[in-house]
């Protein structure tokens, strides 16, 4: 099965049962950002966490079989249209040479791995609105010097 066609099944069994990303997580065995990114394709998942994932969704064996392929990963979008994301797109425009500038301030010429990462989404209750409160954690990767 094409990888695009599971995680459009995904997305309508997961409406259709009416759960949420957390529940999903509970029962998959995962945190519920990553278990989201495994089954929206960005990631993917062992043997066991796809089998609890299609048996939850009530999905076919190949969506499994699609869950454990080593996904593309990304998207070939230039700049994002979605609103949500374009702001991060934005950040990045805005803020993306000071983070780069403080970063190699505090630890030297590198990158933050995406693969030794995690990432967490949190809702702030705020008086003057809510906040989103996103944290991304990812281990310095100093550039080898040669």
């Amino acid at each position: 099965m094409e990888r695009a066609k599971a995680t459009s099944l995904i997305r309508e069994a997961k409406r259709n049962k009416k759960l949420s990303w957390e529940e999903i997580a509970a029962h998959v065995g995962g945190h519920p950002v990553w278990v989201a990114s495994a089954l929206l394709g960005q990631n993917s998942m062992t043997a066991e966490q796809a089998e609890k994932a299609v048996t939850l969704l009530e999905l076919p064996g190949e969506v499994a079989e699609a869950l454990q392929e080593c996904p593309m990963k990304g998207t070939e979008v230039i700049v994002p249209t979605d609103p949500l994301i374009y702001r991060f797109y934005e950040i990045m425009q805005v803020y993306g040479g000071t983070i780069k500038e403080i970063i190699h301030e505090k630890f030297g010429d590198g990158i933050m791995s995406a693969i030794d990462f995690t990432m967490d989404i949190q809702k702030e209750e705020n008086p003057h609105g809510d906040r989103v409160v996103v944290t991304l954690n990812g281990k310095f990767l100093p550039y080898k010097k040669w």
